[in-house]
């Protein structure tokens, strides 16, 4: 049986998710998939190829259509947060524009440039922050006392990235008033 392109990308996130970012290597993909890996050059390019792809299929699950920055950014963080290394990929094909960023023209739209610039940032910190926090309490490598307790309490990861958020909504709503006086 012939592989596909989405067959390349499915094995690729079960890469992703059994083994995390930094071992998800064109070599093991093809293992994944049974091949050698030169058959994946038939349907991507290279790696930044393989990862753009990835990160696209991460974010299927984020509506563009939102009128609401926050609700897009909550998407998005969730978007990332539902697979292993998933804000790493997606950061990653940003920060190296090696795919379309439907989400930051949207943001832009919402927000303007650096508004959109700014909330990805922080999204994408945040959600690295909280995957790595997430993978170290799930490996017992965190004392109990530094696992997120109430809401409130500045450890409760839901929490302060909403928090953020208010403070750089409110932040650009302040700036747009400003420049209109």
């Amino acid at each position: 049986m012939r592989n596909t392109r989405a067959d390349v990308v499915a094995a690729a996130l079960r890469v992703l998710a059994a083994q995390g970012l930094e071992s998800c290597s064109m070599r093991r993909v093809a293992a994944e998939l049974d091949v050698q890996p030169s058959a994946l050059y038939h349907h991507v390019p290279n790696k930044q190829s393989l990862l753009a792809l990835m990160a696209d299929e991460i974010l299927r699950s984020v509506r563009l259509d939102a009128s609401d920055p926050r609700a897009l950014c909550v998407a998005l963080r969730e978007a990332m947060l539902s697979v292993r290394d998933g804000a790493d990929v997606v950061a990653t094909v940003e920060a190296f524009r090696l795919g379309s960023s439907a989400i930051e023209r949207r943001l832009a739209e919402l927000v303007g440039g650096e508004g959109a610039q700014t909330l990805l940032l922080y999204t994408f910190g945040h959600a690295q922050s909280t995957q790595t926090h997430r993978q170290a309490a799930e490996f017992g490598a965190l004392l109990a006392e530094e696992l997120p307790q109430e809401a409130g309490d500045g450890r409760d990861l839901d929490a302060t990235f909403d928090s953020g958020i208010d403070i750089i909504l409110g932040g650009l709503a302040a700036r747009k008033i400003a420049r209109t006086n």
